[in-house]
């Protein structure tokens, strides 16, 4: 992967991991759904700031992402984008003070090696 591809890559990633923060923000702003509030839930997506940016940062990584599939296997950048997994879990972890096991890290950790791997020249 050459710079410039691999840039793209990070741009992708850090825009799905971004777009995943802010709906996680707004899905907390609309709190929990049942069968008596989800017509207001769903109006409510529409109209939650972060929802709308969380979405907006989805469809960039996504243009993003598409623009890196013009110049990379889809071989090696479907597994890549697994990386927004770990930052996910980060976020996770430092914003929302979710509890991260030990097993947990150690998947992590065999996806990061599984990335390097796969992102890596033969």
């Amino acid at each position: 992967m050459t710079p410039s591809e691999f840039g793209l890559f990070l741009i992708s990633i850090l825009g799905s991991v971004a777009g995943q923060w802010l709906l996680k923000a707004g899905a907390l702003k609309l709190g929990k759904v049942n069968a008596s509030n989800l017509f207001s839930h769903i109006l409510g997506i529409i109209t939650t700031p972060e929802l709308l940016a969380g979405l907006t940062c989805y469809g960039l990584g996504a243009i993003v992402y598409i623009l890196l599939l013009t110049r990379v296997k889809l071989s090696v950048a479907g597994p890549a984008v697994a990386l927004s997994y770990v930052f996910s879990m980060l976020l996770g972890y430092f914003i929302f003070r979710e509890p991260v096991p030990f097993i947990r890290m150690v998947g992590l950790g065999l996806i990061i090696c599984g990335v390097v791997l796969v992102i890596s020249k033969n």
